[in-house]
């Protein structure tokens, strides 16, 4: 069936059904009711038969913003999810073995109109004024140092790691304060329209039948209604991302939990770190190409810290993302709608996106014009989000087994080669105004995988000697004297939100 204006009946929308709970779900639940609960019906339907993937549990600081249009209380939640603070991710032995950059979520130095900040440092370097990069980043030293505290005027950008579980109970305690329903029982049936497709019911084992008018699909890989239902197809990324299988654990904490995540390079994949205040959350993600499951699970069982609390359990993926994330009245968040790695902890923040995508155009009535401009705009998104972590592997030194020679030589997206080609013969970046990822990512990562410019840009020629010199300088003891000020990670946290024992 065509999504052609006649397809699409004149029906007002008053009745949302989400399908499936975890993250997606009940954030789904939390911005539609907390933003909408007074004009409309919100049902939620999930079944404790069926799992999700519960791994989602480190965030880019989008979060912090979607939190603050909800009005959630950090503190409240803080403690409810046993979480920590994340200023960026640790990335060891990714251009080479033995080597660590950290990508922060920080601004570095003080831009100029005409060029970035990291012009200005590659002039000051090539006249032996400059230190590292890294020393004219707040974020970054600080995560350096494991300290962190709420600056003023906002002055320190950065994420949480959280339990995902919890953070779905604090969600579903959320959502339900403002009227959303949520309805146990697995989904049997979908049911639609005969003349125009779209999705009319979902009836439960329990032969209870749940009436819409616009779904939310929250069904995981499963893609119950956008994929199973709709017949939406799929675009594979999997000869950009090679990986397509991961396990992942739980261990107890042996040290206070650092403000990062752990991105470790390996075999044929790489292993996550991620700390909370009650344990840390660990994974490996993996290319069953070049490494057998029972290898994978052996390496990464045999560099754990702590004891394990949980077995590992197997999760199998495919990159990509759904050719439609809207069609007719379904629209897919989470993994229903794409995968992109969890390499820079971007699969909150996409269904995030998308659902404050919709909530930016939520119709009275569903329109082929809505559908198309929703669906162009997360296109792009997601394509953006999918080279940044591509560039993560294309980029690299390492050429010590098949696996990274192959992802080190691999023909990469258009658009991601002339990022690449441009920063290495000019140092400018040139990122896209609603792209997720700003120009100091990139060249906080190029520059990290081993990418050194050949030029900087002529405005950095201006100031003399003795002004570049002091220039430098004033930022760079600016940034260390705000990081002296700042108490440990954990000191701090164990007074601003302390969380009750697990449970």
């Amino acid at each position: 069936m065509s999504d052609q204006v006649t397809d699409f009946p004149p029906k007002a929308v008053k009745r949302v059904v989400i399908a499936g709970g975890g993250t997606a779900g009940w954030m789904a639940a939390a911005a539609i009711s907390r933003m909408l609960g007074r004009v409309l019906d919100i049902t939620l339907i999930e079944s404790e038969e069926i799992g999700t993937i519960g791994v989602g549990e480190a965030t880019i600081p989008t979060l912090v913003t979607f939190h603050r249009l909800l009005e959630i209380n950090e503190q409240e939640f803080m403690a409810a999810t046993q979480a920590t603070i994340k200023l960026g991710i640790s990335f060891e032995n990714w251009k080479e073995r033995d080597h660590r950059y950290i990508h922060s979520f920080g601004v570095t130095g003080q831009d100029h109109w005409m060029a970035n900040f990291v012009h200005f440092w590659m002039r000051g370097r090539d006249e032996g004024l400059a230190s590292r990069y890294e020393d004219y980043c707040v974020e970054l030293r600080a995560a350096e140092e494991n300290k962190f505290a709420h600056l003023p005027r906002k002055g320190m950008n950065y994420a949480y790691h959280m339990d995902a579980s919890l953070y779905a109970k604090f969600l579903r305690r959320f959502s339900e304060g403002y009227g959303a329903k949520r309805v146990e029982g697995k989904i049997v049936e979908v049911n639609q329209d005969e003349d125009t497709g779209f999705i009319t019911s979902l009836k439960l084992a329990d032969g209870n039948v749940i009436e819409g008018d616009l779904f939310i699909d929250c069904t995981g890989f499963r893609a119950l209604l956008i994929g199973k239902t709709l017949n939406v197809g799929f675009t594979d990324w999997s000869h950009w991302l090679l990986n397509d299988s991961a396990l992942a654990t739980q261990t107890t904490a042996v040290r206070d939990a650092v403000p990062y995540t752990r991105a470790i390079a390996g075999t044929a994949g790489w292993q996550w770190r991620i700390p909370l205040q009650h344990r840390v959350g660990n994974g490996i993600v993996y290319c069953s190409r070049y490494i057998s499951d029972d290898e994978a699970k052996q390496e990464f069982l045999g560099s754990l810290e702590g004891e394990v609390i949980k077995d590992p359990w197997p999760i199998r993926f495919r990159p990509g993302q759904r050719q439609k994330c809207w069609s007719k009245n379904v629209v897919a968040l989470g993994l229903a709608g794409s995968f992109i790695e969890p390499l820079e902890s971007t699969t909150i923040h996409l269904i995030q996106r998308g659902i404050t995508r919709l909530l930016n155009c939520f119709p009275h009535v569903i329109t082929p014009e809505i559908v198309n401009e929703y669906n162009a705009r997360l296109d792009t998104e997601l394509q953006h989000v999918r080279d940044f972590v591509v560039l993560h592997y294309c980029v690299t030194n390492r050429r010590d087994n098949a696996y990274w020679r192959t992802v080190g030589s691999m023909e990469l997206p258009p658009s991601l080669r002339q990022r690449i080609e441009l920063f290495r013969a000019t140092g400018c970046v040139f990122p896209v105004p609603t792209e997720l990822f700003a120009e100091n990512s990139w060249i906080q990562v190029m520059m990290g995988q081993g990418i050194t410019p050949k030029q900087h840009h002529p405005i950095a020629e201006v100031m003399t000697f003795d002004e570049l010199r002091q220039f430098l300088d004033t930022i760079r003891a600016s940034t260390e004297n705000t990081v002296r000020q700042i108490p440990q990670h954990m000191d701090y946290l164990r007074s601003y939100c302390p969380a009750a024992k697990p449970f």
